[in-house]
């Protein structure tokens, strides 16, 4: 009998959990195994930047207009549409910008066009990972039943699914940011640090949460026992609740911290 690609796989997750306890549970090796079969079980939806978060320009933008806004988003590749995202045209790479910035010639954004992936919501990860690196597009926009754009996937993203979160400099910085709104309410990275949180809130963890989590993101997650869903609100008894912005099945990524409203504390 010939060995399935299903059965296959089932043998590999069985070996790679036997051998748990002779690697110890932060094996690294054993991770990365585990997130490459688990691959085939995630589809464009789960890892996909929703349309509501996607950065896109123009393609009527001037060109220095289009080097400003890649510096301020620090993205190396940006979607390009004609009058909405729904028109997508393909996308521009950062290098092609700057070859052409300082160019005698005036240059087009629509000159400046690269292809980009369409693809299906239900298209598995590590299929459009193959994809990706068979036809050099690093870049795929998903696509609903009706031709309209429901999100966007960088072979970075695909890539976080097996290694975990890559942190460039610009990550860095973002990741310590907490910023307080006009509300009184505060937007935060999901890996802001327990002890950027409490400069701001004060000592409002318990012993046992700071033994647990190091980030916000870990806190909520020990609060919950789970990855929270975008739109979900949790709760601290602190009176702090941590309203999910953004967030994928494996991880979160932007939350907005409420104070606790006056009327709450005031007695009766």
């Amino acid at each position: 009998m010939v060995p399935t690609t299903s059965n296959v796989r089932d043998t590999l997750e069985e070996l790679i959990e036997e051998e748990s306890s002779s690697l110890g549970e932060d094996n690294h090796e054993r991770t990365l195994l585990r997130n490459v079969l688990g691959l085939r079980d995630i589809t464009a939806w789960d890892v996909m930047v929703p349309r509501a978060d996607i950065a896109a320009i123009d393609v009527k933008t001037p060109i220095p207009e289009l080097v400003s806004e890649m510096v301020k988003l620090a993205h190396s590749r940006l979607p390009v549409y004609r009058n909405n995202l729904d028109e997508a045209l393909g996308m521009v790479h950062i290098k092609d910008v700057l070859a052409h910035s300082n160019s005698s010639t005036k240059t087009a954004l629509s000159d400046l066009i690269r292809e980009v992936l369409f693809v299906s919501p239900t298209i598995r990860a590590l299929d459009l990972l193959q994809e990706m690196r068979m036809t050099r597009r690093h870049l795929a926009l998903v696509v609903d039943e009706f031709g309209g754009i429901d999100g966007l996937i960088t072979i970075e993203d695909l890539v976080e699914e097996i290694v975990g979160e890559i942190i460039d400099e610009h990550d860095v910085e973002e990741t310590t940011k907490i910023l307080n709104q006009p509300d009184g309410s505060a937007i935060a990275n999901a890996r802001a640090t327990i002890e950027n949180l409490e400069d701001i809130y004060g000592p409002i963890l318990s012993v046992e949460e700071k033994d647990e989590a190091d980030t916000i993101a870990g806190l909520i997650f020990f609060l919950t026992g789970r990855i929270a869903k975008r739109g979900e609100v949790i709760g601290h008894n602190s009176g702090l609740e941590f309203e999910i912005l953004e967030a994928d099945p494996r991880r979160l990524k932007t939350v907005r911290i409420l104070r606790p409203r006056v009327e709450d504390n005031a007695g009766t």
